[in-house]
């Protein structure tokens, strides 16, 4: 199992010393030594305050953030968990996307998903039921543009009149692409465009308010896994090129138990197909969360699998 750290100012209770710089670079460094694969932001440009107050987190552009990450650290990978596509044109997501791969030496994770927050969507002017379409042009055109940046991609709205010029990214053909969502849509795009798939296992009612199907159970989980193994194959695909990411659940380094749990859920889920957990640290301080990563890289130590 390869591990990925969601940097703590995803928290909703996480105070604002996360946006610190110095704070920034202290996670991302010491994550790095304890033997993390990536260290991952998500995207939120405009999210209601209604949004926040009810669970919402802070949150920084992630190519600015995982940019300041990679000038930090030498060979942590940066994940955009997601990057939104629908909320801008292909080549600005191209273009972003592309230059972190570039300063980063080739260590992005593009990790991409439609969005969810109708208002968010209202706020950047994106029709909010146009999402999954947009998505998927977006998805075909960002590959054309970074194996073939000379090529003319057009789309709903957009269109190059002619040849265009832009650098390839690092990573050939192109940087990974690993797609959220949960049903048979993202399946149908991982197989399609996508070199990894990020699912969340929660409760139908979260499900339905980040506007995707439910997976409730391991065993659900493991079916879906299973149906896109089969359309890979299908697809002439190999199953084991495509990366598949879960959530480490809950625990507390004082709760023994607890550590054990959550060990025991993700070897269940490892045995189901999952090769990549991500971990919320303890995010109360950038000192517990010092403390944490130091426990957590000693705890799993022997889980740590290199790229």
């Amino acid at each position: 199992m390869k591990y990925v750290l969601e940097y703590p100012s995803e928290q909703p209770s996480a105070p604002l010393d996360y946006l610190r710089p110095e704070v920034i670079r202290e996670v991302a460094v010491r994550a790095e030594a304890v033997g993390f694969d990536a260290l991952a932001l998500s995207e939120h440009p405009a999210p209601s305050a209604k949004w926040r107050g009810a669970g919402g987190h802070e949150t920084l552009d992630p190519i600015a953030a995982l940019g300041f990450v990679a000038g930090v650290t030498s060979t942590l990978r940066l994940l955009t968990n997601l990057y939104v596509l629908p909320f801008r044109n292909p080549y600005l997501s191209a273009k972003a996307l592309g230059s972190l791969d570039i300063v980063s030496g080739g260590r992005l994770i593009a990790g991409v998903g439609a969005g969810y927050l109708r208002a968010e969507f209202a706020a950047l002017g994106v029709a909010h039921e146009r999402r999954a379409a947009l998505f998927d042009e977006a998805l075909g055109a960002l590959r054309s543009i970074w194996t073939d940046p000379a090529k003319p991609v057009s789309g709903s709205g957009f269109g190059a009149p002619g040849e265009t010029w832009s650098q390839r990214p690092v990573q050939r053909p192109h940087p990974p692409l690993w797609i959220g969502g949960n049903g048979a849509a993202a399946r149908r795009r991982v197989v399609v465009h996508g070199d990894g798939w990020m699912p969340i296992i929660a409760a139908a009612r979260m499900a339905a308010a980040m506007r995707t199907a439910a997976l409730e159970t391991p065993e659900q989980f493991g079916d879906a896994v299973d149906r896109l193994r089969r359309d890979l194959e299908r697809a002439g695909r190999d199953p084991e090129s495509v990366t598949i990411q879960v959530v480490c659940p809950h625990f507390r380094f004082d709760d023994p138990a607890s550590v054990a749990d959550a060990r025991a859920v993700l070897a269940d889920l490892g045995k189901r197909g999952a090769t990549s957990a991500v971990v919320h640290a303890d995010g109360s301080s950038p000192a517990a969360t010092a403390a944490f990563l130091d426990r957590f890289g000693e705890t799993f130590h022997d889980d740590w699998r290199t790229s």
